[in-house]
């Protein structure tokens, strides 16, 4: 009986581990669709840090992040234990899709123009060779990210649900930025 408990104690702090290291570190998220082409593929594995969203400190352009996109809907701190891969596999809420992959083009303050099919940040055109193709988006006047806040696109503009559809980001709807795969090896 004793040994059994021992096992079990492991056990729970393996799993007490595991969620503390995914709410607060880092956690891997799967890509899906097509909106990230060609940067990510869709079912693509990547892995996120959360320490941006741990210490609250703003993404830099062009990093990609993952975001909470019930954007209309406070966060609380259940959300992020519920959302952890463990908890969801429990629950059966391992098949949420409101977390989205995208690339941060706006930052609090700036102004964002879309013309010419290109984006233009406080004025000046965007350099971004990550895109799959040439933006058919124009929109009417400027939209000013307000604090607390960012702006996302996807990489494929022409096929992308992003700010431009359901609004600016809240900073605490930001899950964390993704990082290179430590995994993946060189070729």
């Amino acid at each position: 009986m004793k040994e059994i408990m021992g096992w079990i104690r492991s056990i729970v702090y393996a799993a007490v581990f595991a969620l503390l290291l995914g709410i607060f570190v880092f956690q891997p998220y799967k890509v899906e669709g097509h909106s990230m082409d060609p940067t990510l593929q869709d079912q693509q594995r990547i892995y996120v840090s959360k320490l941006s969203r741990t210490f609250s400190y703003l993404p830099d352009y062009g990093e990609i992040v993952v975001i909470d996109s019930r954007v209309e809907r406070e966060r609380s701190f259940l959300d992020d234990v519920v959302s952890h891969p463990l908890v969801a596999l429990l629950t059966g809420t391992a098949d949420d899709h409101s977390m989205y992959v995208k690339r941060v083009i706006g930052r609090p303050g700036d102004v964002l123009e879309f013309k010419n099919n290109r984006v233009y940040r406080n004025g000046e055109p965007l350099e971004e060779p990550y895109i799959k193709e040439t933006m058919q988006y124009a929109a009417d006047g400027k939209w000013k990210v307000p604090e607390n806040h960012i702006f996302v696109m996807g990489d494929n503009r022409n096929h992308s649900t992003d700010s431009r559809d359901i609004g600016f980001i809240p900073l605490d709807h930001i899950m964390g930025t993704m990082i290179e795969n430590p995994f993946k090896s060189e070729e």
